[in-house]
């Protein structure tokens, strides 16, 4: 069975950055599930992905656009310091969570003030050139529910409480 629309994939990775330092990986852990076809993963990985099956190795550098997105000049946001996720005492430099519309974003703290901080809107890995080193762990076929949902449920997918 290979990775098409509407299948449920499984697999490892190790991020690498531009001088093949490991800056995130998931081997030993449980693989991280997605529906193919559905806008859940990066373009860059998905499109590696198509027609590959379980047990295929890969190793890509997709274009940063294909990834975390290339980087925004002056997007700096105001926003309340309350609505950043991820520490209790923020200073400039660090990376926070925020929820948007979009869902959860990652992004990096440029001023802290007591109630306001400004934030960096850009992903912390935005722009860089990064190598994905992946693994297909399982291709499946998606449920109806999965399907209609949008993504993928189960070890490595959404779970709904």
């Amino acid at each position: 069975m290979t990775v098409q629309d509407n299948m449920v994939v499984q697999f490892h990775y190790t991020l690498k950055d531009e001088n093949g330092d490991v800056l995130e990986s998931n081997l030993g852990q449980d693989p991280i599930a997605y529906l193919h076809g559905n806008d859940n993963m990066m373009p860059g990985i998905e499109n590696e992905l198509e027609g590959k099956a379980v047990g295929d190795k890969l190793t890509v550098t997709p274009d940063p656009a294909d990834t975390y997105g290339e980087v925004i000049e002056d997007a700096i946001q105001r926003v309340p310091v309350k609505h950043l996720m991820g520490a209790k005492v923020w200073k400039p430099g660090m990376a926070a969570i925020v929820h948007t519309d979009q869902g959860q974003r990652q992004v990096t703290v440029v001023k802290v003030g007591k109630f306001m901080a400004d934030i960096d809107i850009n992903h912390p890995l935005a722009g860089r050139t990064l190598t994905f080193e992946l693994e297909v762990a399982g291709v499946r076929e998606a449920t109806d529910e999965e399907i209609a949902h949008g993504h993928a449920h189960g070890v490595g997918g959404h779970h709904h409480d």
